[in-house]
């Protein structure tokens, strides 16, 4: 009896592992950015989530980040974005993005494993996802441009 609940607690252990492997597992494809602020330019790799699953998906579960690499979120269309830290373990600095890449607001230094909300200051078509700290390290603020095919006029 005891080796088939240790058998059974297995079997449902892996099931669960199993599920969040599967969701960690979602493909992104990779492309480049390059934030303008000022005279300098900032080269990310990022990670594209570009369809429900992805986006809904994010950098949950992420434990470690390069300080050059960084998630973008494309929302197709131009509306206000709500974005929160569930499931995400590391602290974010959030950029929402217009559809011409110009960067509204900065959420800094965002609460891991939050529920709370984090919003954009006006109709935003994407969201880029770095490390906490990034945009003071770098000195990007408000107004400066994102640099890649996913925004007009580029």
């Amino acid at each position: 009896m005891a080796t088939a609940l240790r058998i059974l607690t297995i079997v449902f252990l892996l099931g669960i592992s199993g599920t969040n492997q599967a969701d960690c597992a979602e493909s992104f494809r990779i492309s480049t950015l390059t934030i303008a602020s000022g005279a300098a330019q900032h080269r990310f790799r990022v990670e594209i989530a570009e369809t429900s699953r992805q986006r809904a998906l994010g950098l949950q579960g992420r434990k470690a980040m390069a300080a050059d690499q960084g998630m973008l979120f494309d929302f197709e269309s131009v509306h206000p974005v709500t974005m929160w830290m569930k499931n995400t373990y590391l602290s974010l600095d959030m950029f929402f993005i217009s559809e011409n890449g110009t960067i509204i607001n900065i959420a800094r230094d965002t609460e891991p494993l939050s529920l709370g909300y984090i919003n954009s200051a006006g109709p935003a078509k994407a969201v880029l996802e770095v490390r906490a700290g990034t945009a003071r390290r770098l000195g990007i603020r408000a107004g400066d441009k994102v640099i890649h095919e996913m925004f007009e006029n580029q």
